[in-house]
């Protein structure tokens, strides 16, 4: 006989359990017979309105859908007054604006306005009670406010601006040089100014990388230039007051003067604040380069040492070899003399600064 199984009534805390897994496990229904269930889902899909206005307003959705997408990427033109912008919130490349190229800008813009609308971007700063930083625009900025300032037309108190995101600096350092390069040339002091401020900023991790990105454009030759022109801001900058006037020719010569350990001998003779114009002071930094041609750099003195002189290997008369490996040879051909460099040290910047030195020679 087959044995029975004892059943017994589960406990408080089973029951609970089990209740619990059911519930869990089944899903829940509505109270509501399905038919409400039904109406309900209609009347929350239900737009009311005749069809012209549902069509209206959905056209009105997609609408403010698109202009927040075209606000959110910079391409809305805002009129913002011109005393809510703050022209020098950024280092400009430009030291010097050209008077007779404004006039003409001023006049442009008071016949035809603005065309091209300028950038900018929100300042949170409270340092200022400035509302927006110019990006770009800086000379149209600068004629407008000067036109205001002549007629108080009120046409003129505002400007025609896009608003945006400041946060790649390199970015907006570029779009200023590229906009000037373009409409007014700058000068190669104000190139490489502006490439040494932009490292100085973080916006580069050094010069040389502001000027290749900065000036990417540019032949290898000129970047090499712009770069010789930093130099001259990063260590004479805060002592020279014309250095736009700096002639190219000069500015090399004087950008190798500081390679070869001028520095101190510069900031002495430029310390004075003798200078009355431009010529003056180019007259003091003259003095200096000439003296210091054949002069060797005391290391005590601190500045960048001075290269000594090597020695060069005479091939016959008409050729050396430098220590670097520079063939120098003369010859002569249908055109006239010539005076031929070769090997692998020979570069853009090594050519320049031949010219220059030749420059002055054949005065």
């Amino acid at each position: 006989m087959a044995k029975r199984r004892k059943l017994e009534a589960p406990s408080a805390d089973d029951m609970s359990r089990i209740e619990e897994e059911f519930r869990r496990e089944t899903p829940a229904r509505s109270s509501a017979a399905p038919i409400a269930q039904v109406a309900a889902d209609t009347a929350d899909a239900y737009e009311s309105g005749t069809l012209e206005e549902r069509s209206r307003r959905a056209r009105e959705t997609t609408e403010a859908q698109k202009f927040r997408e075209a606000d959110a990427a910079g391409l809305i033109i805002l009129n913002l007054p011109i005393d809510t912008i703050e022209p020098q919130s950024m280092q400009r490349d430009r030291t010097v604006l050209d008077r007779e190229a404004m006039d003409e800008l001023e006049y442009s813009i008071s016949l035809h306005g603005v065309r091209m609308p300028i950038e900018v971007y929100e300042i949170r700063s409270s340092r200022t009670d400035k509302q927006y930083g110019l990006l770009s625009g800086y000379r149209r900025l600068i004629a407008q406010q000067n036109l205001y300032a002549r007629s108080a037309e009120a046409k003129f108190q505002s400007i025609k601006a896009v608003v945006r995101d400041p946060s790649e600096m390199g970015g907006a350092f570029v779009a200023m040089v590229e906009e000037n390069e373009i409409r007014q040339d700058l000068s190669h002091y104000e190139r490489g100014r502006i490439a040494a401020i932009a490292a100085q900023q973080g916006a580069f991790a050094t010069t040389e990388d502001a000027v290749a990105q900065m000036f990417a454009a540019a032949s290898k030759a000129k970047r090499s230039k712009i770069r010789s022109f930093a130099m001259i801001f990063e260590e004479l900058g805060d002592l020279l007051e014309f250095p736009e006037t700096i002639r190219e020719k000069d500015g090399l010569r004087l950008a190798s003067a500081l390679r070869n350990g001028a520095e101190v001998s510069l900031r002495e003779a430029l310390g004075g604040g003798h200078a009355t114009g431009a010529k003056s002071e180019w007259a003091t930094i003259e003095a200096v380069l000439s003296n210091n041609a054949n002069t060797l750099h005391d290391p005590a003195r601190g500045g960048r040492p001075k290269l000594k002189p090597s020695k060069v290997d005479w091939v016959g008369s008409d050729r050396f070899i430098t220590p670097s490996g520079v063939t120098v040879q003369s010859g002569v051909d249908d055109e006239g003399a010539v005076i031929r460099l070769t090997g692998k040290e020979v570069s853009p910047q090594l050519i320049q600064t031949v010219m220059a030195l030749m420059s002055e020679v054949l005065k």
